[in-house]
């Protein structure tokens, strides 16, 4: 297998360029990174490592390096169960600028959502079924939120 790290450059330059022009930043490509990068980490906090390792395996370069940046496979799993407290749980990995990247609630599950909403391109939908059933009751509904008017705005 030859590494083309300036193909995954290029895929992942693209990549945050529309994440961003989706989320309504693309004059803050920093931010969508940072937001990205903390739902992602929340996201690994929720479901076990075995789904963790699914996960990834079918995610482009570009969005594994981020899913495992800093990634303990011995941390302890946090009991999350409500959008509220899963928010909290984003935000604190996007310390010291989660006051600035997600000043509300509201905007954070946006957020929240359209980052759910484009990890569909790049993983199977029984893949997402798998992590959907493996989050509180709860949380369950981030996974598909939202996803006619997301897909109206594609």
């Amino acid at each position: 297998m030859s590494l083309n790290f300036n193909q995954y450059a290029v895929e992942g330059n693209t990549f945050i360029k529309k994440y961003a022009k989706d989320m309504n930043l693309e004059h803050d490509i920093d931010k969508a990174g940072r937001v990205l990068s903390s739902v992602l980490f929340g996201l690994r906090e929720l479901i076990s490592f075995e789904e963790s390792l699914q996960l990834i395996a079918q995610l482009p370069m570009f969005l594994k390096a981020i899913y495992v940046n800093g990634w303990s496979a011995k941390k302890k799993k946090m009991k999350i169960k409500h959008m509220y407290d899963f928010i909290q749980l984003v935000r604190s990995y996007d310390n010291p600028t989660a006051i600035y990247d997600f000043e509300s609630d509201e905007i954070a599950e946006h957020y929240i959502n359209t980052t759910f909403f484009t990890l569909r391109k790049y993983i199977s939908p029984g893949e997402m079924d798998d992590i959907r059933n493996g989050l509180p009751k709860n949380l369950k509904n981030m996974i598909y939120q939202n996803i006619s008017e997301q897909s109206n705005k594609s």
